[in-house]
């Protein structure tokens, strides 16, 4: 069947404002399959099942909605004071006067820019590969979009425990950017990694990760959305694991106008685990949607989704959660949690938690639940002298905490923490 007149002439019109690079080594073939799975399944509509929660017009659009910039004056990056590689892109562009060098023990990155004119890298087994298989059975043509026109990106590959973090820089100075970057990280067998990302990239946003995990292998990602009022992203997660590797995802979002993230996750290996959390703050006209797809398809595997979100002044907080156990995939832990706090009548939290079992040996649970202040332990913190304010951030604070406590690195947890309450101090009242 073919697709409806007006999808087809919205994704049309999408294409023809792109151009996919001129390339004629590896990622040449990929590119071409990933632009004819857009023309098959047609950019996304209001109508489908996992984007009737959220208006995806500002994402297909032919040209990127304006964004004007915002200058943060208050407070330092993030993960600023942190030792770590710094890969910088601006508006999508590559910035090697920002960047570090490229070489870190145990580590070897190059550019997908750089790379993909090659005939042979290590890359070409991963890029567009996880996104392929991530299709079945719910299309995501953003990601695919993503596959054929992305400008550049970084290429990793794990051989060892990477000595320090890398941290990819997002800058946006330009109010009409409209970014592709699309990365590959391949863990081999037994080695460690830890991937922080931050800023807020572009007007528009599109990016894609691939994250091949061998068996053995920990990849550890922690990345901050904001603060940009009137951004608009759709980031995408591909990872597969191998027996007895380690997955773990945190992100924190503040602000912007509409973000979408997609994590697709498959165990494929015996004893592995995959963790995904995020804590989001949203006021305003603000809408933020987290959708998770994680596959068991081995034995004795572990996955946990933890999601919060602060929602205020009419703001939008979304969470489509799914865990799908495979015949065969036996003593499955499967743990998924969705949670709001709404500081007004104004917000409103959508949720669509979804389990699909076919294996008798599992246990699985998900929960989901939306709520105002606890009015009790407000009033005991006022009796005790807090000011109504600051008793209302600390009860958000340990309302988002059981998502922040996802992160494993300490450091990078109170840093976390911190920001949560600078945004809660900026936004009292």
């Amino acid at each position: 069947m073919g697709l409806p007149q007006a999808k087809q002439n919205a994704t049309e019109a999408r294409l023809a404002r792109l151009s996919m690079p001129p390339e004629t080594g590896w990622t040449k073939l990929p590119r071409e399959a990933a632009l004819a799975r857009v023309r098959a399944m047609g950019l996304p509509g209001s109508r489908d099942e996992y984007w009737r929660f959220s208006d995806p017009s500002s994402l297909i659009a032919p040209e990127a909605p304006r964004a004007a910039l915002f200058e943060v004056k208050d407070e330092a990056p993030v993960f600023d004071a942190m030792d770590r590689l710094r890969i910088v892109f601006v508006d999508g562009v590559f910035d090697a006067e920002a960047s570090d060098e490229l070489a870190l023990a145990g580590v070897e990155i190059d550019r997908l820019g750089g790379a993909a004119g090659q005939d042979i890298h290590w890359a070409r087994e991963v890029y567009g590969t996880l996104e392929a298989r991530g299709h079945e059975p719910v299309d995501r043509p953003l990601a695919a979009l993503n596959t054929a026109f992305a400008t550049d990106g970084v290429l990793i590959r794990v051989t060892g425990k990477a000595e320090k973090p890398v941290n990819i820089i997002y800058l946006h100075r330009s109010e009409t950017s409209d970014a592709h970057l699309h990365h590959c990280i391949k863990v081999e067998a037994g080695a460690e990694m830890t991937l922080l990302e931050n800023g807020p990239a572009a007007a528009r946003f599109n990016k894609l990760m691939e994250v091949d995990i061998a068996d053995g292998g920990t990849f550890h990602h922690i990345r901050t959305q904001g603060r940009d009022h009137e951004r608009r992203a759709a980031t995408h997660i591909f990872a597969r694991l191998g027996k007895e590797s380690t997955f773990k995802s945190f992100t924190m979002t503040a602000n912007g106008r509409m973000t979408r993230n997609e994590c697709i996750i498959e165990l494929t290996g015996d004893n592995a685990v995959a963790h995904v959390a995020g804590a989001c703050v949203g006021d305003g006209d603000f809408v933020h949607d987290d959708t998770v797809f994680i596959t068991h398809d081995a034995v004795d595997c572990e996955s946990r989704q933890v999601f919060k979100k602060v929602l205020r002044n009419g703001a939008t907080g979304i969470f489509q959660g799914k865990i799908l156990v495979q015949p065969g995939a036996q003593k499955t832990d499967g743990y998924q949690i969705s949670q709001s706090l709404l500081l007004d009548g104004d917000s409103q939290f959508l949720a669509k938690p979804e389990l699909e079992i076919y294996a008798d040996d599992v246990a699985c649970s998900h929960g989901s639940t939306s709520g105002a202040i606890d009015e009790t332990a407000l009033f005991y913190l006022r009796s005790r002298g807090v000011p109504r304010s600051e008793a209302t951030d600390l009860l958000v604070l340990s309302f988002l905490a059981e998502a922040i406590e996802e992160i494993e690195d300490e450091g990078i947890r109170e840093e976390i923490v911190g920001r949560m309450a600078g945004w809660l101090s900026r936004h009292r009242g």
